[in-house]
């Protein structure tokens, strides 16, 4: 399955869900919805998914409570934990590319953390909140340019330059609350 639009899917399996003739989808349908809530960082409808699948889904499909462990670790932000349960499965066709991209996506904000967060940080911690292997995450820091002491395998991240937004022009800003008093009118 090759995922080009992962908004479009979600909205998609939303609409399968929904529309589900018995009111129950199948597991398929949770499976990658729920998959693909955690690649959004959208954990709090990723709970409400998990809430609202009936117990004999559940039960019947080990995936979906694989899925969901790592939403759990997620959700306290323990990512050592949520390398270990993304890697500790043989995800099903079904969901292994997005799980991928889970894996891709968790490990990408926590770098942006480490950078905007940090002014040094110890190599143990850049490994585990990467999930990468020692020598790997070595590589990978040489390559963002930050600086590792060899002697105390002390890192020091670079801060990351955000991109600045430039605001809104008065005459948006104007026609957006037109357009809201407007719908508060009608």
């Amino acid at each position: 399955m090759l995922i080009s639009n992962i908004d479009k899917l979600a909205e998609d399996l939303e609409r399968q869900e929904l529309e589900a003739p018995t009111g129950v989808a199948s597991a398929q349908i949770y499976s990658q919805l729920l998959a693909i809530y955690l690649y959004q960082n959208n954990l709090c409808n990723a709970k409400f998914l998990w809430k609202r699948i009936p117990a004999n889904i559940k039960t019947a499909n080990p995936e979906l409570s694989h899925i969901w462990t790592v939403g759990q670790h997620l959700w306290k932000s323990d990512f050592p934990s949520t390398y270990k349960a993304l890697n500790a499965v043989n995800w099903s066709d079904t969901v292994a590319e997005i799980m991928k991209k889970v894996q891709i996506v968790v490990r990408s904000r926590a770098v942006d953390l480490i950078s905007q967060a940090y002014s040094s940080i110890t190599l143990e911690t850049v490994v585990a909140m990467t999930g990468l292997p020692p020598d790997l995450c070595i590589q990978a820091c040489i390559e963002r340019g930050w600086r590792i002491e060899p002697d105390t395998k002390i890192v020091y991240p670079v801060r990351q330059l955000s991109e600045s937004v430039p605001p809104p022009s008065s005459e948006d800003q104007l026609y957006k609350l037109t357009d809201f008093v407007c719908f508060l009118e009608n």
